[in-house]
């Protein structure tokens, strides 16, 4: 069989107007004109012997299934060109250059700092940057190939993602300090029946949430829903109801000075898993391999509910 004799300028013109949706905006990422990019995408689409590309005058690009599967494929290995390149320059050297992880909204607070300071102590050539969002932006995030590892709950993750457990956070109860139970040591869930709920209501923790109160037969009565973490505990705090969350920070107070108690859940729920996810297709490069490492090896530390600012100095 022939071998293909595309070059790998063509592949990141295709690659821009991909991502891009546009020719144009393509042209102006990649500093080149316009002709410049639509030759390179026909001469690959020409050498390929398939299209990849559906233009559309007023909507601008669309990939064809074929342009689809190819796409994802070429991001992890445009990934590994600059990698191979850093390799040469820097051979027998540490890695080098950026490396772009995300992290979801709720973990990042407890992970990220720890994982930054981890990661500039063994690889400090490399610059790591961060995306915090919700699960669905992050999944959109590992397919366009905006980051190439994300930190996330194991929730909600189809076939197209591979993943690694690194930690777990089981649930537990949150209540003010003058609840009746604020005392008690475990407490079941069923025995707040009547009691109102502050709800972190995210659009995949609300559905973990509300399967926990469906195990045990309850129809949570909830006063107040929030999309914020640090609001869930300042309500909380405050006398407006009890909450269940999974991260436990390093205190009991809260933004506004109010203190709250922390009790463990007797219904035995099972743990969520914190793990590092990629695209079961693409390739890691070293520098994403190596933050995946030290996702377990911090994850260790915070699961066996070691003192977070040791976090950094192992």
């Amino acid at each position: 069989m022939k071998a293909p004799s595309f070059t790998l300028v063509q592949l990141r013109y295709f690659a821009a107007a991909a991502e891009l949706g546009s020719m144009t905006a393509a042209a102006r990422e990649l500093v080149v004109s316009q002709s410049a990019v639509s030759t390179a995408v026909a001469q690959l689409e020409k050498e390929l012997g398939v299209q990849l590309l559906l233009r559309h005058h007023a909507r601008g690009l669309a990939l064809t299934p074929a342009g689809r599967a190819f796409y994802s494929e070429l991001r992890g290995f445009l990934a590994h060109s600059q990698e191979l390149a850093d390799s040469a320059t820097n051979a027998g050297r540490e890695l080098v250059g950026t490396l772009t992880v995300g992290c979801f909204d709720t973990l990042a607070p407890f992970w990220l700092p720890h994982l930054v300071a981890r990661y500039a102590e063994h690889h400090p050539a490399v610059s790591v940057e961060a995306l915090e969002a919700q699960h669905a932006a992050l999944k959109q995030g590992l397919q366009s190939g905006r980051c190439e590892v994300a930190l996330m709950y194991a929730y909600e993750l189809d076939e197209d993602f591979e993943t690694t457990r690194v930690g777990s956070a089981p649930p537990y109860l949150l209540l003010p300090p003058g609840h009746r139970f604020a005392h008690r040591t475990q407490v079941h869930l069923a025995e707040l029946a009547e009691d109102p709920v502050v709800m972190l209501e995210l659009p995949d923790t609300s559905t973990y949430f509300h399967s926990l109160f469906k195990e045990v037969g309850v129809e949570p009565r909830v006063r107040h829903r929030t999309a914020g973490y640090e609001t869930v505990r300042s309500m909380v705090a405050a006398g407006h109801g009890y909450a269940v969350l999974n991260q436990r920070p390093a205190h009991s107070h809260t933004y506004g000075g109010g203190s709250l108690v922390t009790v463990t859940l007797a219904d035995n729920f099972p743990a969520l898993d914190v793990v590092a996810v990629r695209m079961k297709q693409a390739r890691l490069t070293r520098k994403a391999e190596a933050f995946v490492q030290i996702c377990r090896d911090v994850g260790v530390l915070l699961t066996d509910g070691a003192n977070l600012a040791e976090a950094e100095g192992v």
